[in-house]
C-alpha cells in the first residue's frame, strides 16, 4: 500500500517531466525510423561501410565543432522557444529529404547536408533540454531519470527496426519519414502548448560576450578534474564505440548467415535488453560508489559483445552478444547522469554540458570515419586476401563482412584497454 502511494505521488511530483519525456520519446522513435530506413537504402545503393558512416559523421561534426558554444547560447535564450525552433528546422529537413526522394532526386550527398544541419539544431537544443530537466524535476528523481532515458531509447530501439522494416515494405522511404513528422507534429504541439518550463535568470548571462561565457564552462572543468577526466574517459569510450556503430550494419548486412531481417532481429534484441537494463536502473538505490558502477558497467560491456560479433557465426551468437553488450549500460548511464547533474551548479549546465558534448563526443565522427575508413580500405581487403586454410579465416571467416569482423575482434581489445586505463585514475575516484 505505502509503495503504491509512493508511486502515485513520484508520478504526480513528475507530472510535468513524463509528459515532456513520452512526447520526446515519441518523436524520437519516428527520427530514428527514418535514419535506420536510410542507414539500409545508402548500403543498398552503395555497398560501402564509409559512405553510410559518413551519414553519422555528417551529423556529429557540427554538434561537436559548435557545441562549445551552443551552451552559452541556451544559457541565453528562453529554453522552449530554443527546443521548439530546432524541433522545426529538424522536422523542415525531413520534409526537403522526402520531397526530392518522391522526386527521383534524392542523392547521398543530399543527406550529408541535410544531417548537417540536424546536427547543429541538436547541438543547440540538447543543453536547453538538459537544463529544461533539471527545472522541471524534483532533485530526488534525478537517478531515475537517466534510467527512463535509456527506457526511452531502448522501447525506440524494439520498435524501430521492426516498424521500420514493415513500413519500407508495405509502404515505402516515403511512408517513413510521414511517420517521422507525424510524431513531430505530436511533440511539437505538446512542449508549445502544455509544457510549461519555469524562467529563471541569470546574473550577467545575458551581458557576457558569447566567448567569456564558453570560456565559464572550460574554466569550470579546469577546476573540477574529476568531471574533467570523467568526460575524458566517456570520450574514449565513444571512440571505440562509434568504430562498432560503423561496422555494425556492414558487418550484418553482408555477413554470410546475415541480411535485413538478421540486422533487425540483433537491433530488437539490443533494444529489450536495454528496455529491461533501464527498469532495473529506474528503481535500483543509489549505489555508495557511482564511479565504481560506471567503471564495472563499461568494462563488462567493452569485454563481452565485440568478442562474440567477432568470432560469432550465427544470429543467435550475435544476439547473445548484444544482449551482453548492453545489459549494464542504462546503469552506468543513470550514475553517469546523476554525478553530472549533482555536481554542475543549474546556472552552469548548460555551459558545462555544452563543454562536455564537444570534448566527450569529438571522438564520435571521428570513430564512425575510422570505422568505415578500416572496414572498406584494411580489414575487409586483409581479409580476402587470406588462404582458405589460414588463422584468420578459421575465426573470422571469409567473404565480405569477415574484414568487419576481425574489426571487432581488435576493438574489443581498445575497450578493455581503455577501461582499465582510467579505472585508476585518482581524479575520477575523488568524485565520491
Amino acid at each position: 500500500m505505502n509503495n503504491m502511494k509512493e508511486f502515485i505521488t513520484a508520478v504526480k511530483e513528475m507530472r510535468t517531466y513524463l509528459i515532456l519525456w513520452l512526447t520526446q520519446s515519441f518523436s524520437g522513435l519516428g527520427s530514428a525510423m527514418t535514419s535506420y530506413a536510410l542507414v539500409i537504402w545508402s548500403y543498398n545503393e552503395h555497398g560501402s561501410a564509409l559512405m553510410t558512416a559518413l551519414l553519422m559523421v555528417s551529423s556529429y561534426a557540427p554538434y561537436v565543432v559548435f557545441s562549445i558554444f551552443a551552451g552559452a547560447l541556451s544559457d541565453r535564450w528562453d529554453k522552449k522557444a530554443t527546443m521548439l525552433s530546432c524541433d522545426f528546422a529538424a522536422a523542415a529537413t525531413t520534409v526537403i529529404m522526402l520531397v526530392l526522394l518522391k522526386g527521383g532526386r534524392l542523392r547521398i550527398w543530399h543527406l550529408y547536408l541535410l544531417n548537417m544541419i540536424n546536427g547543429l539544431m541538436n547541438t543547440v537544443q540538447q543543453p536547453a533540454s538538459e537544463v529544461a530537466v533539471t527545472r522541471v524535476l524534483p532533485k530526488k528523481y534525478y537517478q531515475r531519470v537517466g534510467g527512463l532515458k535509456y527506457f526511452a531509447a531502448s522501447l525506440n530501439s524494439i520498435m524501430t527496426p521492426i516498424i521500420a522494416t514493415a513500413v519500407l515494405g508495405l509502404a515505402g522511404m516515403e511512408a517513413v519519414a510521414a511517420f517521422d513528422l507525424f510524431t513531430f507534429g505530436v511533440a511539437f504541439v505538446t512542449l508549445a502548448f502544455c509544457i510549461k518550463i519555469p524562467r529563471k535568470e541569470r546574473d550577467g548571462a545575458g551581458k557576457e560576450k558569447l566567448l567569456a561565457a564558453a570560456g565559464k564552462g572550460i574554466a569550470y572543468l579546469r577546476r573540477e578534474r574529476g568531471i574533467f577526466q570523467l568526460i575524458l574517459f566517456l570520450a574514449a569510450i565513444n571512440l571505440v564505440a562509434s568504430v562498432y556503430e560503423a561496422a555494425f550494419p556492414a558487418m550484418m548486412l553482408s555477413r554470410e548467415g546475415g541480411g535485413e531481417k538478421v540486422l533487425g532481429l540483433v537491433n530488437a534484441v539490443i533494444g529489450l535488453t536495454t528496455f529491461a537494463g533501464s527498469i532495473l536502473a529506474s528503481f535500483m538505490k543509489a549505489p555508495k560508489s557511482r564511479v565504481k558502477v560506471i567503471c564495472r558497467c563499461l568494462l563488462f560491456s567493452m569485454s563481452t559483445e565485440n568478442f562474440l560479433l567477432a568470432l560469432g557465426r550465427t544470429p543467435f551468437v550475435w544476439c547473445l552478444g548484444g544482449f551482453l553488450g548492453w545489459i549494464a549500460i542504462p546503469l552506468m548511464s543513470t550514475n553517469l547522469d546523476a554525478i553530472m547533474r549533482l555536481r554542475v551548479p543549474e546556472d552552469m549546465q548548460g555551459r558545462v554540458y555544452s563543454v562536455r558534448n564537444s570534448l566527450q563526443f569529438f571522438t564520435i565522427p571521428v570513430g564512425y570515419f575510422l570505422g568505415g575508413f578500416l572496414v572498406d580500405v584494411v580489414f575487409e581487403p586483409i581479409m580476402a586476401g587470406q588462404e582458405a586454410g589460414s588463422i584468420l579465416v578459421g575465426m573470422f571467416g571469409s567473404g565480405k563482412g569477415s574484414g568487419a569482423a576481425f574489426l571487432f575482434f581488435v576493438i574489443a581489445f581498445a575497450g578493455i584497454g581503455v577501461c582499465l586505463h582510467f579505472r585508476r585514475n585518482r581524479d575520477i575516484w575523488e568524485l565520491e
